[in-house]
């Protein structure tokens, strides 16, 4: 693959002073690289929700599709809990819609590193954009800031990031989903779920503002914890990102 970037069509105004070490390949195999510790916890977590969906009552193939289709772990899991309490489908569908609202958050996040890129592009990473993933990513575009000795190719980054951590996602759910019902109750795997997000929540409180979004949203999370249909986590969500919001509004 060529190292130039006048010949990569979605970034024609960028040009990196040392352009034959810069390619497309070994971006794509550095965010390849850069995902697989997460996926230590990212693949006991797919087999958890592969079980809590067949438990769910789903069948094997919708399971499965959902993962390929929603690929956003903590919707899937909320939706298929719902779906096993017997939630009204207008109850799901709000609460997953509310639940994946951060996923704006990223991508405004992330935009400004990504604005040369064309339509199709954008839409393939849009895809690729869940919580672990742009843990990764964005900590290398800002890590990178607006330099200009950087790659032209960063976008291949994120899409090594995403791809690496997409087909773990899909095998780690077909086991849950296929091969789980044999896994003992006894091993207790459900606790990589709240460890998953620790890990990837921590480093990310860099601000007043999230902070308090993540303090408010846990507080109300316990306190509402016995509302039915699991509506305290959609009320945890909404307050969560009302507060970051206001108080990034108040230091602006």
């Amino acid at each position: 693959m060529s190292g130039s970037a006048g010949r990569d069509p979605v970034y024609v105004s960028r040009m990196s002073p040392n352009p034959s070490t810069l390619t497309r390949r070994r971006e794509f195999l550095w965010g390849c690289r850069d995902e697989l510790p997460i996926l230590l916890g990212v693949a006991p977590f797919g087999m958890i929700y592969g079980l809590l969906a067949i438990g769910a009552g789903l069948p094997a193939s919708i399971s499965q599709a959902m993962s390929a289709v929603v690929f956003a772990g903590s919707a899937q899991f909320i939706a298929a809990q719902l779906i096993r309490e017997g939630a009204p489908a207008a109850v799901v569908v709000v609460t997953v819609f509310v639940v994946n609202l951060r996923h704006a958050l990223y991508s405004a996040s992330v935009a400004p590193y990504l604005k040369p890129l064309n339509r199709k592009w954008k839409a393939i990473l849009a895809y690729l954009l869940t919580d672990e993933a742009y843990a990764v990513a964005v900590t290398r575009y800002v890590r990178d800031g607006d330099r200009t000795d950087v790659s032209p190719f960063r976008h291949w980054y994120f899409l090594g990031v995403g791809l690496t951590l997409w087909v773990s996602w899909q095998c780690s759910t077909a086991v849950g989903v296929f091969v789980g019902a044999r896994v003992p109750e006894s091993w207790s795997l459900d606790f990589t779920l709240p460890l998953t997000f620790i890990a990837l929540v921590f480093p990310a409180l860099r601000s007043g503002a999230a902070v308090a979004s993540a303090l408010s949203a846990g507080v109300l999370a316990v306190v509402a914890l016995a509302l039915p249909y699991k509506l305290g986590l959609l009320l945890a969500a909404v307050v969560g990102i009302a507060v970051g919001l206001a108080v990034e509004a108040r230091r602006s």
